[in-house]
């Protein structure tokens, strides 16, 4: 058994746990049990806090105050049910929604409630979560995605959360700087923002700062962004989201990740008062832009915004986004954005549209399919990566041909480490030469922008892909008869032995 699947037994126990304990909503058990998380995480940073503050001999301003620490987690666990549930429904959580109101994250906590029923519950989700590996690396958004995957309404409106190794290659591939502006519209857990952090701390660390922990995970300091961190702390990273408890999920995540200050907000990017409330952000203002917008879902067209009317009159949420994204990114920023395919040929007048504004007057970069599977087991739909820039002209349009993510495609999405393009995808890409690549037939190539107008701004790898047929060579049919011949009398001959032993 593997860790990961270990903890995710004990996320499965928890979840039945809060249903025989009467909360059967789904998203209220997500809500609760990342309170709880947050709670734990709270108290480890406070730690590690007055760890650092005893090793350099200074003092740091606490979380918890001295007549608030039997609030921490390591306190109140060691209580018994009933007590524990006193502590925390009465004292830590209206803590947490006034004491932390200059905590960047009080914002999303000032309507936090304890819905845990009894103190046995609460016992019982307190062991399980004590027992989940919080401090491991990533461990935090497997578990989140874990819990995702519960939500019964997943995939209904086209939102599942994104793959975190495909989230990595884009952000790799648009390689974004401590300096640059960072958006996703529709950010829901935070995948997109956090896995820039994340890209930044490896990338500005010096090497032989770069520690290893016994199970071989790296951790990097990130010491070379300290000119940037007023900027990474504040108006770096910014998410919009209209489902409040994945902007808890991804105000937590951030905070977790030492961006202290993110600007995540409850809006409808599409909505029509995006840009009344949010003048600023909805026009020319990121550098980069990172999304995996929901797909397949329902839109009022009353309520789409008037700007994204007037460029396309549309219902579909896949194609409204390109075009918002368009709109907010800063002349010569860039997006890297996750498309169902049918945006990629879909002949509307709408999905023309979306084509020609961004082949005609931006530059598209790259598309890069993904083979179906890659969302499974939320959702089996085929979907590629277009690479943009606001701006500038379309020469020619880099396309690669992923097959294989390192995960198995069917709902079970078994590890396969060895069938993996997504390394090559992003060192192609560096790499990349549209002199060099002209073979239509290897696994990327460049077209010229000339051919894809001829074909209708149709940006599907297969109408370009050239598949090339290998000729196998037969034996003449008379050799082959020959050959059967002989068998079919060989077989003859060892019947006739085996009648001959049973006599």
């Amino acid at each position: 058994m593997t860790l990961a699947t270990a903890y995710r037994n004990k996320i499965d126990a928890l979840w039945l746990d809060f249903h025989s304990g009467g909360i059967t909503n789904p998203i209220t058990v997500i809500e609760q049990i990342s309170y709880l998380m947050f709670a734990r995480l709270l108290d480890i940073s406070e730690s590690r806090e007055e760890k650092r503050a005893a090793r350099l001999k200074k003092d740091f301003k606490r979380t918890f105050p001295a007549d608030k620490q039997h609030l921490r987690w390591s306190h109140f666990r060691n209580e018994g049910g009933d007590r524990m549930l006193t502590i925390v429904r009465d004292e830590f959580f209206p803590f947490m929604r006034t004491n932390l109101q200059q905590h960047p994250l009080g914002r999303y906590l000032k309507d936090a409630n304890c819905l845990i029923p009894s103190g046995n519950l609460l016992s019982r989700a307190v062991a399980a979560i004590e027992e989940l590996p919080l401090t491991e690396g990533d461990a935090k958004g497997d578990i989140y995605e874990h819990l995702l995957g519960k939500l019964a309404t997943a995939g209904i409106a086209g939102q599942f959360r994104s793959p975190r190794h495909i989230i990595r290659a884009m952000v790799e591939m648009l390689d974004p700087k401590p300096t640059d502006t960072v958006c996703d519209p529709a950010c829901g857990t935070g995948g997109f923002l956090i896995s820039v952090m994340l890209y930044l701390y490896e990338k500005y660390s010096t090497a032989a700062l770069v520690e290893t922990d016994a199970e071989g995970n790296k951790h990097y300091p990130g010491d070379l962004l300290e000119p940037y961190l007023d900027h990474i702390r504040g108006g770096m990273f910014n998410g919009f989201d209209f489902d409040i408890t994945m902007l808890r999920t991804a105000a937590m995540n951030l905070l977790l990740h030492n961006v202290e200050s993110p600007s995540i907000h409850y809006q409808d990017t599409l909505g029509s008062n995006f840009s009344e409330k949010f003048p600023k952000e909805c026009s020319n203002c990121f550098d980069v832009m990172l999304a995996n917008p929901p797909f397949k879902g329902t839109i009022d067209l009353e309520n789409v915004d008037p700007m994204l009317k007037s460029k396309v009159k549309t219902k579909k949420t896949e194609l409204l986004f390109l075009v918002l994204i368009l709109h907010m990114l800063k002349m010569g920023g860039r997006a890297a954005v996750i498309v169902p395919d049918g945006v990629l040929f879909g002949s509307s007048q709408a999905h023309l549209g979306v084509r020609q504004l961004i082949v005609d007057d931006n530059q598209l970069e790259a598309v890069i399919s993904l083979p179906a599977g890659v969302f499974k087991p939320y959702a089996g739909v085929s979907t590629a990566i277009l690479i943009f820039a606001k701006g500038g002209r379309t020469d020619d349009v880099w396309f690669y041909d992923v097959q294989a993510d390192g995960y198995s495609l069917d709902d079970k999405r078994t590890p396969q480490p060895d069938k993996n393009d997504l390394p090559d995808l992003v060192k192609q890409w560096k790499a990349r030469n549209p002199k060099k690549e002209s073979d239509r037939s290897a696994k990327h190539f460049f077209v010229p922008v000339a051919d894809i107008r001829e074909n209708k701004y149709d940006l599907s790898l297969n109408r370009y892909k050239v598949t090339k047929h290998e000729e196998t060579t037969y034996d003449p049919p008379k050799t082959i008869l020959k050959r059967m011949d002989k068998l079919g009398q060989e077989v003859l001959k060892d019947i006739d032995e085996l009648e001959g032993m049973l006599k």
